[in-house]
């Protein structure tokens, strides 16, 4: 018999109730936010303003590694630094009810982060800079790290066991995919001593509310890495011309108050190449919960795999010295 899909006794009574047990007194208003990894809710309360609610998926992460994160957000809130740091509550930012783990945190409204706007960019280069200094005064214990095989060979690995891709393209995609690997393990060796240091991780635009500057609205995927992994998502443009543009407003802010290591701009490739290998895999290990067939009815179709054969191999293409 299968396992009941992740999530499948959360429902409106065990929220509110979770939340009541803490002290809290809701209105019983729940509204669902857009999250597929965890469950996200914004939670009416009776005399003060809504909160949101993470509701962590089972088995992903260790206590302590939430504990990290958490601990992480706040020690960046105590250096003023825009982040929105989980609330302690009865001297705990993580609780737990019947099975799941969860957090609160403040509302904040804030519009989407201007990726075309110099200005804006700049002072994302600032606000990363500042982030960066702090992460960099010590390591995460419990969390990830950024390298060839967590996001790499282990994905790969996975899709191959679970038997995601189709068997008439098995063959060409294990052929681009271990070609692409060893291009990337290349990329790391030319790029020579690279620190890791404690990063967002996963830092688009999606993850950036814009109110009188930049806040960070989710830590879920901090990590260990180099970094300019923080910076690469947020290059958007369509020339080589409008690339280095932006890539120099962003370091112009960052080296401000952090210094960048100018050799980690030859991992962006090998970076952009072990995000999609991972996305692929994180979609892959997710297709057992309900939510996911149907928010990504284009994954795991044939027309998919295509496209994914193309994309890697142009990554292939891009890494070759």
């Amino acid at each position: 018999m299968n396992a009941a899909p992740p999530y499948a006794d959360l429902n409106p009574s065990l929220i509110l109730t979770a939340i009541e047990n803490l002290g809290l007194a809701c209105s019983g208003s729940l509204f669902a936010l857009n999250s597929y990894e965890n469950r996200v809710y914004q939670v009416g309360m009776d005399e003060s303003p809504p909160l949101i609610t993470k509701f962590y998926r089972p088995n992903r992460w260790s206590d302590a590694a939430i504990l990290e994160e958490h601990q992480f957000a706040l020690e960046l809130q105590e250096q003023e630094i825009p982040v929105i740091a989980p609330i302690i509550v009865a001297g705990k930012t993580l609780h737990e009810f019947q099975g799941y783990r969860f957090a609160l945190f403040k509302r904040q409204g804030g519009r989407t982060l201007e990726l075309d706007n110099l200005e804006h960019l700049e002072w994302m280069g600032r606000f990363i800079g500042r982030l960066h200094a702090i992460g960099a005064c010590k390591p995460f214990q419990n969390r990830l790290c950024l390298d060839v095989q967590t996001y790499g060979h282990r994905p790969y690995q996975f899709l191959l066991e679970a038997d995601f891709i189709p068997a008439a393209l098995k063959e060409d995609y294990c052929r681009i995919v271990e070609t692409l690997l060893a291009k990337i393990t290349e990329s790391f060796e030319r790029a020579g001593d690279i620190k890791q240091i404690r990063l967002h991780g996963d830092c688009h635009a999606g993850n950036v509310l814009w109110s009188d500057g930049p806040q960070i609205v989710d830590l879920d995927d901090c990590l260990m890495g180099p970094a300019v992994q923080d910076i690469w998502m947020l290059v958007s443009g369509d020339t080589a011309a409008e690339v280095n543009m932006q890539l120099d407003c962003i370091l112009e802010g960052y080296n401000e108050f952090h210094d960048f290591n100018y050799r980690e701009l030859h991992l962006i490739e090998a970076l952009r190449a072990l995000r999609m290998l991972h996305y692929s895999a994180w979609l892959a290990r997710r297709w057992d919960d309900p939510a996911f067939p149907l928010a990504f009815p284009w994954f795991n179709t044939l027309a998919y795999w295509q496209e994914q054969l193309l994309d890697l191999q142009e990554q292939v293409d891009l890494l070759n010295p």
